[in-house]
């Protein structure tokens, strides 16, 4: 029998039948050909006061559960980003516990083409950030200051850091060279080299000119010299720019042995893929909601079943298109809503309050994608979770 379910779509409700086939969830090994790494969400605890403004109280067991889940399917954890809300209701003292429990807990990686890395580095990095300080404008020296308190903890956890892209910092330089001051401390300092940050304004606009300019391309001069001068001590860079062109044309004047890891939500499998010399590795907070796909297809990168990597992503994309569309920043409300739709929560709530960053018109769209897209593990599960969330929204679905 079809599954159905009523749904507000463009105006007005629509009775919609599921179409999908939820992708095989296997067990597998890390990619070889690149690395790929999920930035994952935290479940909030629905017993704790995590309305606007609060603490975050956090769900442990489902959270390290989550993590669990993405390392079966071989993908890295990219621990600690704004996936997980940093800035929107993650506060410092939640993320340091957060850093600490995954680290704990994270595999190690097998060796991969290409990587620095072996069989002894962790399946995690972790973002490090400026995120303690409380908002406003700080002199530089205390921006450092708080991102060597962040990097102290990845230090002490033995996890990857990636230096985030800092409101605080975004707010203080007055000129590209504030921002290479604060980088070239960061970096001469860390034992391991690290993943660098670029956050485009659509998903911070308190970012907006960072790297000392409004211009991309400026920006991307900056960031090159920056590399260039450091390259020992930097192992890539994330770019969420949503622009591929971007990206390519920075990914080409990376140095040899830098990478370029993607963290365009809308055009990841053309750039994962690569062009035939050039190639961005993964680090997207789209894995997180389509994981199974994700390691279904970079298998098939692998094993170079190039018309299947493309057959399994290409229905992927329109669903991140609409978890990312504007105001992008609302996008871990479509993560936390898949993963309760699969069960990996038990409720639709978030820190912060954050589950009501999207409307039911918006994750009912979201459903009919997700499960186009075959990401809907189980979908008689989910579709009375969502049946039953439609109706405490007021909709006789």
């Amino acid at each position: 029998m079809t599954l159905s379910l009523r749904l507000p779509l463009d105006g007005k409700l629509e009775t919609y039948h599921l179409i999908g086939e939820p992708v095989a969830h296997g067990t597998y090994q890390p990619a070889r050909s690149r690395l790929a790494f999920a930035a994952a969400h935290v479940v909030a605890d629905p017993l704790g006061d995590n309305s606007p403004g609060a603490p975050a109280v956090i769900d442990w067991d489902h959270t390290l559960e989550f993590r669990r889940h993405l390392w079966s399917l071989g993908l890295s954890v990219a621990e600690a980003m704004d996936t997980a809300q940093r800035g929107m209701g993650l506060d410092w003292p939640a993320t340091q516990e957060l850093i600490r429990r995954s680290a704990a807990e994270a595999p190690l990686r097998s060796s991969v083409v290409g990587s620095a890395g072996g069989a002894g580095e962790k399946q995690i990095a972790v973002g490090v950030g400026t995120d303690q300080l409380p908002a406003g404008v700080h002199p530089l020296d205390a921006v450092i200051a708080a991102y060597e308190e962040q990097l102290a903890v990845a230090e002490e956890v033995g996890a990857q850091p990636i230096l985030m892209a800092s409101r605080a910092l975004c707010a203080a330089a007055g000129s590209p060279d504030d921002y290479r001051k604060v980088y070239d401390r960061l970096l001469s300092q860390s034992s391991r080299p690290v993943i660098l940050h670029w956050l485009g304004s659509m998903f911070d606009p308190a970012l907006e000119g960072y790297w000392g300019s409004d211009s991309l391309d400026t920006a991307a001069d900056v960031v090159v010299e920056l590399i260039n001068e450091n390259a020992a001590h930097v192992d890539g860079i994330k770019v969420s720019l949503l622009d591929a062109s971007k990206e390519v044309a920075l990914r080409n004047r990376l140095p040899e042995g830098v990478r370029l890891y993607t963290g365009d939500d809308f055009n990841y499998p053309s750039l994962i893929r690569g062009d035939g010399e050039r190639y961005s590795d993964a680090l997207l907070g789209i894995f997180a909601a389509i994981a199974p796909a994700a390691a279904a297809a970079l298998k098939a990168l692998d094993d170079r079943e190039l018309t299947k990597y493309e057959e399994i992503f290409a229905p992927t994309v329109p669903l991140a298109r609409q978890i990312f569309s504007a105001p992008t920043l609302y996008y871990k409300t479509g993560i936390a809503f898949l993963a309760w739709l699969n069960g990996h929560q038990p409720g639709f709530g978030m820190v912060g309050g954050l589950q009501t960053g999207r409307s039911l018109p918006h994750l009912a769209e979201t459903f009919r994608l997700a499960d186009a897209a075959g990401v809907l593990a189980r979908p008689e599960f989910a579709v009375d979770r969502f049946r039953k969330l439609l109706v405490v929204g007021g909709v006789d679905a």
